[in-house]
């Protein structure tokens, strides 16, 4: 769970991230609880389907307000990241706690290999790949821990998004 206002901030929602929504002083709209959808979207009442991932929390609040006064005068609306277990990331291989590996903000491939406790003695540093679906496309980006440790080719050290996979054979 994100405790830091300013990662909280610029955290970008994703699915499976659980929200509570509230509208004051609208009795049926309160603390209502919504898991976004593996298509990024949520159902809420009176506005239908909207899209929730990619957004930060104070747009998609923003957005609810501005959907929401068509029904309600002057909506006053909160959103609340109660999980944000939808931003995971997956390292498998040799690595010492393979596995998800969740963050409350977007990280780079060796802050996950960190959160991962590392690469094994038997890991092979230089043959370390990104997996990232694009689409229905499967796009794979090259890393070399070596010799970003090193401080060349820094450049192989991309930002992740939810939903990547880190394959060190």
């Amino acid at each position: 769970m994100l405790k830091d206002p300013e990662n909280l901030a610029t955290y970008l929602l994703s699915p499976g991230d659980a929200l509570e929504i509230t509208v004051w002083k609208e009795e049926g709209l309160q603390q209502q609880q919504f898991l976004i959808g593996p298509d990024g979207n949520i159902v809420y009442p009176l506005i239908g389907t909207i899209t929730a991932a990619g957004r930060t929390i104070n747009d998609l609040k923003e957005l609810l307000a501005v959907k929401l006064a068509d029904y309600i005068a002057d909506p006053s609306v909160s959103v609340k990241l109660l999980n944000n277990q939808g931003n995971a990331i997956f390292v498998i291989g040799k690595v010492n706690k393979p596995g998800q590996v969740f963050a409350g903000r977007r990280i780079d491939v060796l802050q996950a290999l960190s959160l991962a406790g590392g690469l094994t003695v038997f890991a092979s540093e230089s043959n370390i790949s990104i997996q990232r679906r694009v689409g229905n496309e499967i796009k794979v980006f090259p890393f070399d821990y070596s010799n970003v440790i090193d401080g060349e080719d820094l450049q192989q050290n991309i930002l992740l998004e939810p939903g990547d996979t880190i394959t060190v054979p």
